[in-house]
């Protein structure tokens, strides 16, 4: 069985980014529940017929059928050197039943203050023509509100970019990942990457941890 890797981090942590590095570095496809369960509804699968009930409810996804997707997905030819899992396990509940499927080597965890999350979020905002991603203060690159990238003149913001939804997601991740991380810890297999410095420093920590 070959070694997989999973990745997760609060919200605005930078995630996205460093995934991609982690890609390009390792070759390890990067698969995500969502993205799973959007492609099991569109092919008409039996767990994506399973999951359909439960999502157009709004109730979570059981388990059982997110397990029986990432079973499916592992058995694709580009998985054969291992996957980086974006985002999951979100439990122990999960990490157990992963743990008897697929083999985890290293977790990464991206952690930045809370206050830093926030400004991050509430600050960004996206041209709505193309969108580029710009905010308040770390890359206000706009020249009289016109975009830099296309030259477009609307802005927006997302309705829940906001700091009463962003607490609460982060107090969800915390609540959710705390346990997940002591247990991942007591295995060996955790690694606390500081994603409060620049993106290339974030991605040096986690080369130095993958041994990249």
């Amino acid at each position: 069985m070959a070694s997989s890797l999973v990745l997760f981090g609060p919200p605005g942590a930078g995630k996205g980014t460093q995934a991609g590095n982690i890609v390009s570095a390792t070759g390890k496809p990067q698969i995500s529940t969502g993205d799973m369960l959007r492609a099991a509804l569109s092919a008409g699968t039996a767990l994506g017929h399973e999951a359909k009930g439960y999502m157009e409810s709004g109730a979570l996804v059981p388990d059982h059928i997110i397990i029986g997707l990432i079973e499916e997905r592992l058995q694709q030819s580009d998985a054969i050197g291992g996957v980086l899992f974006d985002g999951f396990p979100r439990t122990i509940a999960q990490a157990e039943a992963l743990s008897k499927i697929a083999d985890v080597e290293v977790v990464i965890a991206i952690e930045v203050p809370d206050e830093k999350i926030v400004d991050r979020i509430c600050g960004r905002f996206t041209c709505a023509s193309c969108a580029s991603v710009y905010h308040d203060t770390f890359n206000p690159t706009i020249s009289a509100g016109v975009c830099d990238n296309c030259g477009g003149i609307e802005m927006k913001r997302r309705a829940d970019d906001n700091e009463d939804t962003v607490r609460s997601r982060l107090e969800a991740y915390h609540n959710q990942t705390a346990p997940l991380a002591d247990w991942y810890r007591e295995r060996g297999k955790f690694v606390s990457v500081n994603g409060n410095q620049d993106i290339g420093a974030v991605s040096d920590a986690i080369s130095a941890a993958l041994n990249l």
